[in-house]
């Protein structure tokens, strides 16, 4: 960083980086500045190289944040920053890519230091670092009316939504996005969730806020365009061609250039590295925008980032509110659509898809008429079939993701009419052609399945458990193994009710006279048979409902139906187990009457006829199953510990503090 440097352990040895951070003042007008942020270097987006950046940073920022109260170098490092943002839009149209490069040197070396200073101070003691400023030598203390600090944020903000991202901006657009991630990271260092402060009062209430709906705006379509970053040639330390006067002014204040780091690491080949990033810039801005929509709101306001999430509309709305709301604009949900069905392998994506279904009704009605849902669904269910490579997070929000959509009964009606064929990441069974809807029961009866057998987490059983009960009505032409699977599933359940029963019961013989509590498998039953209740309660929604529609789960239900005595009998089950009962006695007369030594296509012949034949009205009615998605079903606090841990994975390089391990000890960490 600064000329002259060709190795990270040279850092601390370069003369302008130990000028910077020395006991001498340097006024911002002095040439040094121009030479200290002249030189070529690229964003690192790898984990590995941004550790080892901040490692060989680490130093020089702690010798600065001692000689920085006489100095107040850094504040003149920021101010002159902040004298050529003033210019960048305009540097930017007349394509002045020295300008761009030495602002966004700037802003690097600032990102650099301030991610050391907010790891070492609190947000007080860091304000001050912007407040100390240039003074005669012996004087210590704040001068000036200016808050740095606040003109620094308010300058990030512009630059993100009125400098175009081009070529030539990428970078500098990239950085700003970072730095103001690396601001709002002082909740990395806090094991209680931060809800105040500098930095939140700046970005909720201060001159930032005006910029609400533009910076989200912007933060969307730059996840939605999804930009590689350009090649090393569209830098200007590349020659563009011999002689050129751009280049000669570049090499002649950067020679001897560092450019150990660079995307994808030095001397790695774009895609060959599986940490290698080729979308900086959009992943950045995601998570900028999920960190913005889970700030906590304040005593008296709410986040108005998260109120521009929830209320923008679509491009072609041309229909007037009846109420203006507020922080509200339009963008292409035709194109965010697009983008969310093609990223949904990464947490980051599946949880803007659920901010967005939870709280912005208009794309939730807007995704629910689409009529290829089965893009946005198939990569949904790959990640919960794909459970065990995936973080609990990942799994949860994929989950809840179909809870939402089941709670609508056009989507229940629509997924069983889109027909896939071969769906290949599906190993377990050869699947030559299925419906969309089959193919979402087998995969939620695979997870819970996984879940009875590794995690056992009730949470899980229970949004799974609900997304099929929403669905049962709906059930149309199941395929025979979802059928299958639907049956086998409550064979499983009714094995591990056998066994929990059994131990129970054996438990309760020693125990006579003792009145202390159950052991956890007695509690253990009560589990059981409420999940026990729900598939019943599910297979007997179908019966009701889609009887003739199903002719594979009645054909599943005669094949097991042994399965089912043993809980006819019992009192929680005993009203649910009516309707079972009248199906699978009416189907086994017809079965008896046509003869013994049935074939299969026999036995599907007789069953297709019976479901015209049976009187619906001999099936007792019960309520509807509904479930509704509720976001404080959530355990306290889960938004914001899953969102930082994304930061902290995305390569920005912060390191943990002792406190935070508790709070952010997250599976994809």
């Amino acid at each position: 960083m600064g000329a002259n440097t060709s190795q990270v352990r040279d850092l601390a040895e370069n003369p302008n980086l130990k000028t910077l951070v020395g006991t001498k003042s340097v006024s911002e007008n002095d040439p040094f500045w121009n030479q200290l942020i002249s030189f070529t270097f690229i964003s690192p987006t790898r984990s590995g190289d941004s550790k080892l950046l901040e490692e060989a940073v680490a130093p020089l920022a702690k010798i600065l944040i001692e000689n920085n109260p006489r100095t107040g170098n850094f504040g003149a490092l920021v101010r002159v920053f902040l004298g050529r943002t003033k210019e960048l839009k305009i540097s930017t149209e007349c394509q002045d890519q020295l300008f761009i490069w030495q602002a966004h040197n700037a802003l690097f070396m600032i990102r650099c230091l301030l991610k050391v200073f907010i790891r070492e101070m609190s947000e007080q003691e860091l304000h001050l670092q912007f407040s100390y400023q240039e003074r005669a030598p012996g004087f210590c203390g704040e001068t000036g009316s200016e808050d740095l600090l606040e003109e620094l944020l308010s300058n990030l903000v512009h630059l993100i939504v009125e400098v175009p991202l081009l070529d030539i901006t990428y970078s500098i657009l990239f950085e700003a996005v970072t730095t103001l991630l690396v601001f709002f990271s002082y909740q990395l260092f806090h094991k209680d969730i931060l809800r105040d402060g500098l930095i939140y009062q700046h970005i909720m209430k201060g001159r930032c806020s005006c910029l609400t709906s533009r910076l989200v705006k912007t933060l969307l379509y730059n996840f939605i365009r999804q930009e590689k970053c350009p090649p090393p040639a569209t830098h200007i330390f590349e020659p563009k061609a011999e002689g050129s006067l751009l280049y000669g002014l570049a090499s002649g204040v950067a020679s001897g250039l560092w450019s150990v780091f660079t995307l994808g690491g030095a001397g790695s080949k774009a895609g060959v590295d599986e940490e290698h990033n080729p979308l900086p810039l959009s992943n950045q801005s995601l998570l900028l925008l999920l960190v913005l929509a889970n700030l906590t709101d304040g005593p008296d306001w709410a986040n108005p980032y998260r109120q521009a999430i929830s209320c923008f509309r679509n491009t072609q709305d041309t229909s007037s509110l009846p109420v203006e709301q507020l922080h509200t604009f339009q963008i292409n949900f035709n194109s965010l659509y697009t983008a969310l069905c093609e990223q949904q392998r990464s947490d980051q994506a599946t949880l803007l898809l659920y901010t967005l279904l939870h709280q912005n009704a208009n794309m939730r009605t807007y995704m629910l008429s689409r009529t290829d849902m089965d893009n946005l669904v198939l990569p949904i269910l790959e990640i919960l079939y794909n459970v065990e490579e995936r973080n609990s997070h990942h799994v949860y929000m994929a989950l809840i993701i179909l809870l939402i959509l089941t709670e609508d009964d056009a989507f229940n009606r629509s997924i069983h009419e889109v027909v896939l064929k071969n769906i290949s990441w599906y190993t377990e069974r050869s699947l030559t052609e299925i419906s969309l809807g089959s193919l979402l029961i087998l995969v939620v009866i695979r997870t819970i399945q996984f879940n009875m057998t590794r995690t056992r987490d009730k949470y899980l059983h229970t949004n799974c458990l609900a997304a099929l009960a929403n669905m049962s009505a709906q059930f149309r032409c199941l395929h025979q193994y979802a059928a299958q699977r639907i049956i086998s599933l409550f064979a499983l359940l009714s094995k591990k009710h056998n066994k929990v029963l059994e131990q129970a019961t054996q438990s309760l013989r020693g125990r006579q006279g003792d009145n202390t509590a159950l052991p956890d498998y007695a509690q253990d039953l009560n589990v059981i048979e409420e999940v026990i209740r729900m598939m019943l309660e599910i297979i007997n929604s179908c019966l009701c409902n889609s009887l003739h529609h199903n002719p594979n789960l009645v054909y599943a239900l005669l094949y097991k139906r042994e399965l089912f005595e043993q809980f006819r009998a019992h009192p929680s089950f005993q009203d649910i187990m009516q309707n079972l009962d009248t199906v699978i006695g009416f189907f086994s007369q017809r079965l008896e009457q046509a003869g013994t030594d049935l074939s299969v296509e026999r036995v599907q012949e007789v069953i297709m006829k019976g479901v015209q034949a049976l009187p619906i009205d001999r099936l007792k009615k019960f309520p509807e199953l509904k479930f509704k998605y509720v976001e404080e079903d959530q355990p306290e606090d889960f938004f914001i510990p899953y969102v930082w841990s994304l930061v902290y994975n995305s390569g920005v390089g912060l390191h943990w503090s002792p406190q935070g391990i508790e709070l952010f000890s997250m599976d994809s960490g």
